[in-house]
This record gives structure tokens, C-alpha cells and sequence, in this order.
């Protein structure tokens, strides 16, 4: 391969790892030819499961390493004993030019700060945040930040909104990206003063990245109005997991209402590709692949309880800021 992205593996983060992660490449690789894999971790573990796969020797390469870092590990712990683990190494690995993006199922905390400690923030960038996908009835939203920083003050919020936009216009190049702030309410008087002063200084502010639409609620933030939306990572981390709990339920009790009765299981068949439609929308492996946006190199977390579909397309989402050039979009529009 001539100038492949190469893209460092975190193989033993993750629930089910790293028989899913190695599944997960292997989907990805049968529709990304262009790409060479850093897989870091276990190599009796890893061996086994590649040789199971069509995957090319030509395609990969394995790091050795024992080490990893478990899941109830605090950050702290996890950065002491992190030099010889598959996620520093994978993350080390983009420090020294290796690869051109990391993926992890691992840890979240733990990411986070060997990331930092690793990795250079984009200059008058104060915070990373965690971003995602989140699907609108028009198509996708940008959602940040997730669970990254408890408290934002008006710069890091202006400065998400800078870093969403210019994602959302990595993934999305058709669409025009329009911001808004998460809030209790629309009105320009509700909110606490950092969301006030954030949305005074936006609203006069004119950024040619994004068009700035005010506030958003809860209830809104799947009407497809808006597809970035703002808000601090104690209140993000809450809106999704509630939304991933809403779905979750909204599933199980259409599933469980067309199985119980003879009527419902016909209804069933007979709305069988509608019922494939709304199940695909509903999906969060789709949408798996949070960006740690804010760092001078692109770090993904996907999703510790995912499988090998959702870490297939953390790959791809990976793949796409790459070839997109986020980083230097962001960049570009923070100077």
C-alpha cells in the first residue's frame, strides 16, 4: 500500500476484547482497502483470532504487550502503571508519528489522561471534549461535550463550538453545521451566567465555521433544527445516557408487544421493513466512536459494551477525520 492511514488499536480495552476489536477490523478492512493497523496487546491472544480472519499480514502489525488497564482502575492508577499498557503505547504510538489516529475501547478516564499526558492540546485550546454522534429525525448531530470536563467555563463552550462544527463538517461535508446551547429553556433570560454570557458572545460573534441557532431543551435535541449542540460534560454525560436508556426501553417494549400476541407477531410481519428501519435508527453501534476533540492528534473512544459492528465503525469514523483533516480544520478556525 502506497501512504496507507495507519491507525493504532487499543486490542485489550473493552468488554469482550480483543475477540471484538479483531472482528471489528476485520469488518472494516473488507470496506477500507487503504489502511494499516497498529494493534497493541496480547500477541498469543491476538494471533489466534487474526489467523481466523481474511485479514492480509500485509495490513497489520502487532505490538506485544501483557499490560493493559482494566476497567476499574481509577486514572490515576491507570497513568502510574500506563507506560507498558496496549492503550499508552497505542496513544504513544501517535506521539512519535507511528499512526495517525488512536482507537480504544478501554477505560475512559484513564484515556483521557494518558491522552494528555501523550499528546499536545491545540494551541488556545483550554479543555478537550468528548464528542458523538446522535441521531436527528433530519440525519446526525454533534453532541459535546459527553463527560470530559464537569464544569466549562464561556471560553471552552465557544471553543466546543468551534471543535463541533468543524467535525460535523468532517463527516457531514454536504451540511452546514448549526450550533446550540443546551439549556432549560429557549428564552434568552433562562440558563445559568456562563450559558447567558456563552450565548450573548455567540450570538454577536458572526463565525463563518457555523450558523449559531440559540438554545436548545432536552426535548428537542432529535427535531433535526440544529445538528451541534453545546453544553458541559456533566449535563452531556446525563442527556446521553438517558437518551441510550430511552431507546433501550423503546425497543424492548415494541419487541415485547409484537411477541405477545398472535395479532402482534402478524403486525410484525407484515411491517418488517419498517420495523428493520426503526430498530437501524435506534441502533447506538452505528454510532459508535466518541472523539476526544481539543488534542493535536485525533483519539477516539468507542463504547466499552459495544461489539465488533460498533467498533467497526469507530474504525470508520476514525478513518473519516483522518482523510478530512479535522485536526487542522480546527485549527484553522480556533486561529
Amino acid at each position: 500500500m502506497d501512504n496507507p492511514i495507519k491507525i493504532a488499536i487499543d486490542a485489550m480495552g473493552g468488554d469482550n476484547s480483543p475477540e471484538k476489536v479483531i472482528k471489528g477490523i476485520e469488518i472494516h478492512n473488507s470496506i477500507s482497502k487503504d489502511i494499516f493497523y497498529n494493534i497493541f496487546g496480547n500477541q498469543d491472544l491476538i494471533s489466534p483470532l487474526i489467523k481466523k480472519t481474511k485479514l492480509s499480514y500485509m495490513n497489520y502489525k502487532i505490538i506485544h504487550t501483557d499490560n493493559l488497564i482494566k476497567d476499574t482502575d481509577s486514572p490515576l492508577s491507570a497513568a502510574k502503571k500506563g507506560k507498558n499498557t496496549s492503550m499508552w503505547l497505542s496513544i504513544e504510538s501517535l506521539k512519535k508519528m507511528e499512526s495517525d489516529a488512536t482507537v480504544s475501547a478501554g477505560n475512559t478516564g484513564a484515556l483521557f489522561v494518558i491522552a494528555k499526558l501523550n499528546l499536545k492540546m491545540i494551541e488556545k485550546i483550554d479543555k478537550p471534549a468528548l464528542s458523538a454522534l446522535w441521531p436527528n429525525k433530519n440525519g446526525m448531530n454533534i453532541v459535546l461535550d459527553l463527560g470530559a470536563n464537569i464544569e466549562c467555563n464561556e471560553k471552552n463552550l465557544i471553543d466546543f463550538s468551534l471543535m463541533g462544527s468543524a467535525l460535523h463538517k468532517s463527516l457531514f461535508e454536504n451540511e452546514e453545521p448549526k450550533v446550540a446551547l443546551l439549556n432549560i429553556g429557549s428564552e434568552e433570560a433562562k440558563g445559568n451566567n456562563i450559558i447567558k454570557n456563552t450565548y450573548q458572545t455567540l450570538n454577536e460573534k458572526k463565525n463563518s465555521l457555523f450558523e449559531f441557532k440559540g438554545y436548545i431543551e432536552g426535548n428537542q435535541i432529535m427535531n433535526g433544527e440544529v445538528n451541534v449542540i453545546v453544553t458541559d460534560g456533566f449535563t452531556g454525560n446525563i442527556a446521553l445516557k438517558t437518551a441510550e436508556g430511552t431507546a433501550n426501553f423503546i425497543t424492548s417494549e415494541l419487541k415485547n408487544a409484537l411477541s405477545s400476541s398472535l395479532i402482534g407477531k402478524i403486525s410484525g410481519l407484515l411491517n418488517i421493513k419498517n420495523l428493520k428501519k426503526f430498530k437501524k435508527k435506534l441502533d447506538p453501534r452505528l454510532y459508535n466512536g466518541a472523539i476526544l476533540l481539543g488534542l493535536d492528534k485525533p483519539v477516539i473512544k468507542s463504547h466499552g459494551s459495544t461489539d465488533e459492528v460498533g467498533f467497526a465503525n469507530s474504525l470508520k469514523v476514525c478513518e473519516k477525520i483522518i482523510k478530512s483533516k479535522l485536526i487542522d480544520k480546527i485549527k484553522k478556525n480556533i486561529n
